[in-house]
C-alpha cells in the first residue's frame, strides 16, 4: 500500500501530500482535481516500470497528455521544468521527478531524478544534472539487487500493477471492446463475463469469498441466479454483437421458462455491482487500484449499500490492498464507516489560486452533534457545506 503520496506541479496540483488508508474516497466538484490525484499514481506506476510515455500511461488508465497539460501552469507562479511524485509505505519510499519540453516534447518523459529508500537508507539514486537525464528508469536494475521480500520491493511491485478503472455500459454489455484489457476484468469491464465465471469457481474454494459474493449478488434484488454461457441464441438477437462468453441473469419475478436475459438486456446497475465486487475480491486484482466516478449508473441506495459492503470486506480480507475512489453522489458517504481509520474520506476543492486542495474529513464530536441535533446523515452534512468539497454552482 501507499502510506503517503506526494505530488508537485502536476496538472491542477501545486503541492499536495496525502496520508492514505485501505479505502480512500475523494468527493468534490467537477474539475476540482479528483481524477488528477488518481492519474498521479498512474504516472508513478509507469515510472517504476521504467518508462513514462503515452503507451505506458494509457495502459494504466491515465489520459495521455502533452507537457503543456501535465505541468502545472498557475497564473500566480512560473511553470516548473519538472513534475514530482513520491510514494511512501512503512520503511520504504520511491520518488521521481520527470522532465519534458513544452515546445518540443520527447515521446517519453526524461527522468531528472530518482530515489529509492529502505529502512531510512538510500538504496539507489539518480542525480539532477542534465547529463544524467534518461528516458528509462532505474527500477529494473535496483530490483535485481534486492532480496525477494523487502519493503521497497513490495512497494514497487504493488505500484507497477496500478490501474485506473472506468467501467462503461457498452463495454460491460459486451457491445464494444475493452481498449485496456487486463486481468481479471479489464479497465472498462470488457472481461466481465470471464471474471464472473472465475468468481463462481472461487466461491467453491473460499468460504469468505463465498460469503462476500452472496452479499454482493444480494444487492441485485431482482436476480434469482446467474451463470455464464457460450451461447445465448434464444435470448439475444443475432444482430447484437457478442463476446465468446456471456452472462445470463435469471429474473426472480418472471416465469421460469422465460426468465433468462443477458448483459445486453439486464439492468446496467447489476453489471457495475459485479464489476466492483470482482475488483474487491478477485485474487488477480491489482494490490493498488483506483476507480474513477465509482457511483455512476447506481441509484443512491444501491451505491450506499455497495460502498458499505466493500468497506466491510476489503480492510479485513485484503489488508495489504488499497482502493482509491472518486465519487459525486453524496449518499456514498452514508455507507462509509469513518470510525475505522482504514477507511478515509477526502473533500477536494480548488483554492483561491486554482490549486487542488484536499482535506481529510474526520467526523469529530462536533460534527456528530450537528448531525444528531438535525437528524442529518453524513451526505446531508456534505451538501450543507460542513465537510468542504461542495460544488460552487
Amino acid at each position: 500500500m501507499i502510506g503517503t503520496l506526494c505530488i508537485r506541479s502536476f496538472k491542477s496540483i501545486s503541492d499536495l501530500a496525502l496520508d492514505l488508508g485501505n479505502i480512500n474516497v475523494f468527493i468534490g466538484a467537477n474539475g476540482s482535481g479528483k481524477s488528477n490525484i488518481l492519474e498521479a499514481v498512474g504516472v508513478v506506476s509507469a515510472a517504476v516500470s521504467g518508462r513514462v510515455d503515452d503507451e505506458a500511461l494509457l495502459r494504466r488508465g491515465v489520459r495521455a497528455g502533452v507537457p503543456r497539460l501535465y505541468k502545472s501552469a498557475f497564473a500566480d507562479s512560473p511553470t516548473k521544468p519538472h513534475i514530482y511524485f513520491k510514494a511512501v509505505n512503512d520503511t520504504a519510499h520511491y520518488a521521481v521527478s520527470l522532465l519534458n519540453s513544452l515546445d518540443q516534447p520527447f515521446p517519453a518523459w526524461r527522468f531528472k531524478s530518482e530515489d529509492f529508500f529502505q529502512n531510512d537508507q538510500r538504496v539507489a539514486s539518480r542525480g539532477t544534472r542534465s547529463a544524467d537525464e534518461k528516458e528509462y528508469g532505474m527500477t529494473p536494475a535496483v530490483m535485481a539487487d534486492l532480496e525477494s521480500d523487502t519493503p521497497l520491493r513490495r512497494l514497487v511491485s504493488a505500484l507497477r500493477d496500478f490501474g485506473i478503472y472506468a467501467p462503461n455500459t457498452p463495454v460491460l454489455r459486451g457491445l464494444q471492446p475493452d481498449l485496456q484489457a487486463r486481468r481479471p476484468v479489464g479497465l472498462a469491464g470488457g472481461g466481465l463475463a470471464d471474471a464472473v465465471r472465475s468468481m463462481r469457481s472461487l466461491v467453491l474454494q473460499s468460504e469468505p469469498i463465498e460469503d462476500f459474493w452472496t452479499d454482493l449478488t444480494g444487492l441485485i434484488d431482482w436476480m434469482a441466479d446467474m451463470d455464464t454461457a457460450t451461447s445465448a441464441n434464444a435470448i439475444l438477437s443475432p444482430s447484437v454483437p457478442r463476446q465468446q462468453r456471456i452472462i445470463r441473469f435469471f429474473d426472480r419475478y418472471m416465469k421460469k421458462d422465460r426468465n433468462s436475459l443477458t448483459a445486453y438486456d439486464a439492468s446496467e446497475g447489476a453489471l457495475y455491482v459485479l464489476f466492483y465486487g470482482i475488483l474487491a475480491a478477485h485474487p488477480e486484482a491489482a494490490p493498488i487500484l483506483a476507480v474513477d466516478n465509482m457511483d455512476q449508473a447506481l441509484n443512491p441506495r444501491l451505491v450506499k449499500n455497495l460502498i458499505h459492503l466493500l468497506c466491510d470486506w476489503l480492510p479485513d480480507h485484503r489488508p495489504n490492498h488499497q482502493l482509491l475512489l472518486t465519487v459525486h453522489n453524496p449518499t456514498v458517504l452514508d455507507g462509509l464507516p469513518l470510525n475505522d481509520d482504514r477507511v478515509r474520506l477526502f473533500a477536494v476543492d480548488r483554492n483561491s489560486k486554482g490549486h487542488t486542495a484536499v482535506k481529510r474529513v474526520v467526523v469529530d464530536d462536533q460534527l456528530r452533534q450537528t448531525a444528531e441535533e438535525n437528524g442529518w446523515p453524513l451526505s446531508r452534512l456534505w451538501v450543507m457545506g460542513y465537510l468542504g468539497g461542495v460544488p460552487n454552482v
